[in-house]
């Protein structure tokens, strides 16, 4: 029975942090869809330090305009790279 629990609560857990981040709202206007990317990506140090996730040091205007989501879009050919594609309101 005791095991029957564990089991319980740790995939409640696990379910929870994998559909929690699915769609995330950003600063002006930026839609971003979790799931999607990783998803697409299969790798969640592409843009996290490890692959438990978790913020990202140092993400910021900076970094999506030059550094990790402009230029992985442009690399892939997948993904806006215009204003207007990620900033839609």
């Amino acid at each position: 029975m005791k095991k029957m629990i564990i089991a319980a609560l740790a995939g409640a857990l696990f379910a929870g942090s994998a559909f929690a981040a699915d769609v995330t709202e950003m600063k002006k206007g930026v839609t971003f869809k979790h799931k999607a990317h990783a998803e697409a990506l299969k790798d969640c140090k592409k843009c996290h330090e490890t692959v438990e996730g978790g913020k990202i040091v140092g993400f910021g205007k900076e970094a999506a305009h030059k550094n990790a989501c402009k230029d992985c879009h442009t690399e892939m050919k997948k993904g806006p790279t215009n204003c207007k594609g990620c900033h839609a309101k």
